[in-house]
């Protein structure tokens, strides 16, 4: 019920012009009785089985970051038995996530694992098939709503940066079933696919923030290029082409609904963003050259800033974010504030 994280960001962030009461119980009514895939199995046993259901893994995070949003929507109305309901349920990717191997991966109904299992495995919308248009390396990090419980799982920051670092550096080498999409690779991260889009910025999440800025950069170079082939894969109602200008402008919504952006590394010496009629929000970068991918410091309506996030309404009020760029990393910027985005 993927549409649930749209209105969530339109309500959470302040939007007008409809009933918010209406649009929650759409909402709720749709998730509890809209007969989605799995969906039954998913509120008694906390996932969706795969002896039962193709594409479990990805049917069971994306409920639960579906019902993350529908339980902020119900918290910001006052709504508090549906907040909690839902907010229980979003938990749920935690069914699939196998501590022994470190991936998300098929749960059978009696709770064992499907065996066998290879991360690298490409899968389909086909019987049996645990996966969609990716493999586990691509979706284990989709829990985008839950990222302090996500590395919680992986064994704390230090094993969770380690895993990303692996995710990017190993062989491009995939197994399973041939799936268009998954495409635009470096390591087993796929750009041309969206499930892909927001695992550079975790690095910022779990305190490198200088990853995240090489990452981007990385991802920018290798996958994209200026001319009629240019994306990595299916542009997908624009995601592909917005991902990219998200990153050129500096900063990228891991989790819309949030109303936080994540900063990475941007290309553009300025960038205005008209905001409202009489507001423009800018991005200054200084010293900005290619190799140059580095924040080193930063500074928010002229006094320094040392969050590698900022928020919505920060950009909705007008200014200018200035970062000063260099070609190493400054391991000491951005780590203010962490625990408020986690």
């Amino acid at each position: 019920y993927s549409f649930a994280p749209v209105i969530a960001e339109a309500i959470l962030k302040g939007f007008k012009g409809f009933d918010r009461k209406k649009a929650l119980r759409y909402m709720v009514d749709n998730a509890i009785s809209g007969s989605f895939s799995g969906h039954d199995d998913y509120k008694e046993k906390g996932y969706v089985p795969a002896d039962k259901v193709n594409m479990s893994v990805p049917k069971t995070l994306e409920y639960a970051f579906c019902d993350w949003n529908i339980a902020m929507v119900a918290k910001e109305l006052g709504d508090s038995i549906n907040y909690h309901l839902f907010k229980k349920q979003s938990y749920n990717y935690k069914q699939v996530f196998d501590t022994s191997s470190g991936f998300m991966r098929g749960r059978l109904s009696d709770g064992s694992w499907r065996e066998p299992f290879d991360p690298r495995a490409v899968s389909h919308q086909f019987i049996d098939n645990d996966f969609m248009e990716s493999n586990s390396w691509q979706y284990t990090w989709h829990v985008m709503h839950d990222v302090k419980g996500l590395i919680s799982l992986m064994g704390g920051q230090q094993k969770f940066v380690e895993k990303l670092d692996t995710l990017f550096e190993q062989p491009s080498v995939l197994t399973g079933i041939y799936a268009a999409d998954v495409s635009g690779l470096i390591g087993q991260y796929a750009q041309g696919n969206q499930p892909s889009h927001h695992i550079a910025y975790l690095y910022a999440m779990a305190g490198k923030p200088w990853k995240t800025q090489a990452r981007v950069r990385e991802v920018m170079e290798k996958t994209y290029a200026n001319h009629p082939d240019g994306i990595p894969g299916n542009d997908d109602g624009g995601q592909t082409s917005s991902w990219l200008l998200f990153s050129q402008l500096g900063f990228y919504p891991v989790n819309p609904a949030s109303g936080i952006f994540i900063i990475g590394s941007p290309v553009f010496d300025q960038a205005d963003i008209m905001v409202k009629k009489d507001r423009v929000f800018s991005i200054v970068t200084k010293n900005n050259k290619p190799k140059n991918k580095y924040i080193q410091s930063a500074k928010l309506n002229g006094k320094d800033y040392n969050k590698t996030w900022i928020s919505y309404g920060d950009i909705m009020e007008g200014g200018v974010l200035e970062l000063t760029m260099g070609e190493n990393p400054n391991v000491n910027w951005g780590l203010e504030d962490l625990s408020s985005i986690l």
